[in-house]
């Protein structure tokens, strides 16, 4: 049925969340549902734009509305990134979709390009969900721009940190890619999005990018190639890269350490992590993977992290490939 004005009951509903979505965004609502400002961010300092994040896009960071406490929402984020000079952002939450929030702030900022993927953890089922990657990949908007493989419930993860060999795998007991995890690959491939290796092992990874070239995936991201039990060797590294792999570095891994909100990791030096991101600039990407709550705001930690390999001797095309142009390219932007 439609009203006077050629309105479905459905159009009117419809148009009505988004309404009430963007809303609730942009503030106009109360903000009491466990939505954090930056109160605990001690370090963010802004001020306008800035001529060293101008054009970045950082493609893995935290925000709320997520299961774990985060320093601020996705809106907060996204506003101070636009602010601040960037080009764009990818959302990513180990628990739920964020393309579909993504498409609400846009609303919000129109002007800035926000984009959100899935992530292939339990609350999508026991194994890799193929129907929840084909969903994720068609729902308006289109903003769904990866689909990373199982993080907090990886088999890796779980031995490594539980010893048990329980969670969500992505190779058989053979060592070949679950069926599952290839169609996946394929709709990523179909779409041209990222493919992410999630909380995979590096050996894993190996595999992963060898079945994806294959596959025909353009978009095959390693992901915390720097990063505690993700860390990965030189040998590794070119392996991956070989099958035409991008590798990821995320900057969280020089903040966190005693003091800070994560505290039982080691902090790395950012002399050690400019060794890393020397390997291959232009087939890599560094990322801030921050957001947690007592971390320094994503925004400060995209600053330090350029300042740091500036002063670490890297050229400022090697910075542009890593923070600018090779991220923009993989959520379907253009380089700088």
């Amino acid at each position: 049925m439609k009203d006077k004005q050629g309105l479905s009951r459905r159009d009117f509903i419809r148009n009505s969340m988004i309404a009430g979505g963007a809303m609730l965004l942009s503030g106009i609502l109360p903000s009491k549902a466990g939505i954090s400002t930056f109160t605990d961010s001690e370090d963010f300092n802004f001020s306008g734009t800035d001529e060293l994040l101008y054009g970045v896009s950082d493609i893995h960071l935290h925000a709320a509305p997520d299961s774990k406490a985060r320093l601020g929402n996705e809106l907060e984020f996204a506003r101070a990134a636009r602010d601040a000079g960037y080009k764009s952002m990818l959302f990513k939450s180990n628990d739920f979709s964020s393309h579909d929030r993504a498409y609400l702030i846009r609303q919000v900022l129109p002007d800035f390009e926000v984009f959100g993927s899935l992530c292939m953890n339990r609350v999508h089922g026991e194994k890799v969900n193929t129907f929840a990657a084909e969903k994720a990949v068609n729902t308006i908007g289109n903003l769904c721009r990866c689909i990373w493989m199982p993080t907090q419930d990886a088999v890796y993860q779980n031995i490594r940190y539980h010893g048990k060999k329980e969670g969500i795998p992505v190779l058989d007991d053979k060592g070949h890619v679950l069926p599952e995890v290839v169609r996946v690959m394929e709709i990523c491939a179909e779409a041209n999005i990222i493919f992410a290796t999630g909380h995979s092992s590096p050996e894993e990874s190996i595999t992963l990018a060898r079945k994806a070239r294959e596959v025909g995936v353009k978009k095959f991201i390693v992901t915390h190639a720097n990063s505690g039990i993700w860390k990965m060797t030189y040998d590794q590294i070119k392996r991956c890269i070989d099958s035409g792999a991008w590798i990821e570095y995320s900057y969280i891994t020089n903040l966190w350490g005693p003091g800070t909100g994560l505290p039982d990791f080691e902090r790395m030096s950012d002399k050690e992590f400019a060794g890393f991101v020397r390997i291959a600039p232009e087939h890599s990407i560094i990322t801030t993977d921050l957001g947690q709550v007592g971390m320094p705001h994503p925004v400060e930690g995209m600053r330090r992290c350029i300042r740091a390999l500036l002063e670490n001797g890297l050229s400022q095309q090697q910075v542009n490939y890593m923070v600018r142009d090779n991220p923009a390219i993989l959520v379907g932007l253009s380089a700088i």
